[in-house]
């Protein structure tokens, strides 16, 4: 490995850290009110939206280039699910949907500094070891869906191990949310982000972040005895267009 690549690419990293640091430490007052009450996250998604995923993409020299196969209608609830390489997924996301949705993630995120003290405020954290954890999910994930947000999973539990590996298998927790409240899930495709910022520290560099957000799949009518299928026909759609941009 060519050592001043590397540490052309350890900057590129830091750099990444600041431009998710700088933002909230800027807006650390507005950010608090925001945080203070549900009611206003709508609001805040607006600013993460804007504020703090649109400048770490482009301060990245990473452009978001976003197909749509299918459009989201203001007001109503989705379940959103992609594929997970990379830790501008995150800002990614924010990108592709602008119907404000909450996160569910694991809780070691609440870890990170900064970035980790909001986290906690607004996401629904996961202790993907404890069954309780996962229960409480649910009932979390049921409150915002009834306030007329969207959720988001990543289905696959985490990011896959080895480079090689391009799709782990998914968890059933998404599609038993969309099959129980009637919701549309919304299969997206994050085609680039395990190139172009992957956990790598000598890999990776500025590009395009293809996403495709494919056509909706409607869960209207469907019963627990089809999670299964659903979440194995979600999966093929997003791997067959991983495999068709590799």
């Amino acid at each position: 490995m060519n050592p001043l690549r590397c540490l052309l690419m350890l900057l590129y990293r830091i750099w990444f850290y600041l431009l998710v640091s700088i933002p909230i430490i800027l807006f650390f007052p507005v950010l608090l009110v925001l945080t203070a009450s549900e009611r206003f996250y709508p609001q805040f998604f607006w600013v993460a939206r804007n504020i703090w995923a649109a400048p770490i993409l482009y301060g990245m020299g990473l452009f978001p280039r976003i197909k749509k196969e299918g459009r989201m209608q203001k007001g109503k609830s989705y379940m959103l699910v992609a594929n997970h390489t990379s830790m501008t997924d995150i800002m990614l996301m924010l990108r592709a949907s602008k119907n404000p949705f909450v996160f569910v993630g694991k809780k070691e995120l609440v870890k990170m500094p900064v970035f980790g003290y909001f986290y906690k405020r607004v996401c629904i954290m996961v202790d993907r070891e404890s069954p309780r954890s996962r229960s409480a999910v649910y009932l979390r994930a049921q409150k915002r869906l009834a306030q007329g947000l969207s959720v988001c999973i990543f289905p696959e539990g985490g990011v896959p191990e080895g480079r090689d590996v391009l799709l782990d298998p998914f968890k059933d927790g998404a599609f038993k949310l969309a099959i129980a409240h009637q919701i549309p899930v919304v299969p997206m495709t994050f085609r680039d982000s395990k190139k172009k910022f992957p956990f790598e520290i000598c890999d990776g560099g500025p590009g395009r972040l293809r996403v495709t957000i494919h056509r909706f799949l409607e869960t209207k009518g469907k019963d627990m005895s089809e999670v299964t299928e659903l979440k194995n026909y979600t999966r093929e759609i997003i791997q067959k267009c991983l495999l068709e941009g590799k």
